[in-house]
């Protein structure tokens, strides 16, 4: 189980369990920064390996009032590649600097949303979403997959009509928290594509 405390006050909102993409829903407050903590051994993404800690970094986001928080998150090494992960709570998307809500919001209400974002960002959000949502479908269903679920049914994986938005909800579903549902397992298994345009050396 991990704990998430406010650096500020010191309070540990309710526990969840986690894996390298974190659940920590809980989390969000009102205040600006957050200390996040864990306590169990996670897994590499990579080779399923164990991971040391070797720091923290901050990470900046913004909420849909458009306030700028500030994330303490741990810096894991893999102890056989010897790759580096950052452990994100499940309100973050990798690369994005608004929380997983704001883009939610943005992606399914595009023409209501109340995202203090300009539009060239949301443009992009746009863009990125209907660029990648074959791939994550693809993603999704091999880990089905290679995971057995066999309770879950593959044959509308298959039907490409429809929205993008559609497509995946035959998927995620469309209830709130879509978004991280996709994520989640996805970065867990290593397979989440960057779109920024240069790589940042460790």
């Amino acid at each position: 189980m991990y704990n998430c405390a406010n650096s500020y006050t010191g309070d540990v909102p309710q526990k969840s369990i986690w894996l390298l993409y974190q659940i920590i829903s809980s989390l969000k407050t009102l205040l600006l920064e957050f200390l996040v903590r864990g306590a169990e051994r996670i897994p590499s993404p990579c080779c399923g390996k164990n991971m040391l800690v070797i720091g923290t970094k901050n990470r900046k986001a913004k909420d849909h009032l458009g306030n700028g928080k500030i994330y303490n998150i741990r810096r894991l090494k893999c102890t056989n590649c010897g790759t580096i992960h950052h452990e994100l709570p499940d309100l973050l998307i990798p690369y994005k600097r608004y929380e997983a809500e704001c883009i939610e919001n943005v992606l399914t209400n595009p023409s209501t949303h109340i995202v203090p974002a300009d539009e060239s960002t949301l443009s992009r959000w746009q863009s990125w979403f209907q660029d990648l949502v074959d791939y994550w479908i693809g993603c999704l269903t091999s880990i089905i997959i290679r995971t057995k679920q066999e309770n879950i049914p593959l044959n509308h994986t298959s039907n490409s009509s429809g929205t993008a938005l559609q497509k995946i909800g035959r998927m995620a579903g469309d209830a709130i928290g879509w978004l991280t549902r996709i994520v989640r397992p996805i970065v867990n298994i290593n397979f989440w594509i960057h779109t920024r345009s240069a790589f940042i050396v460790q």
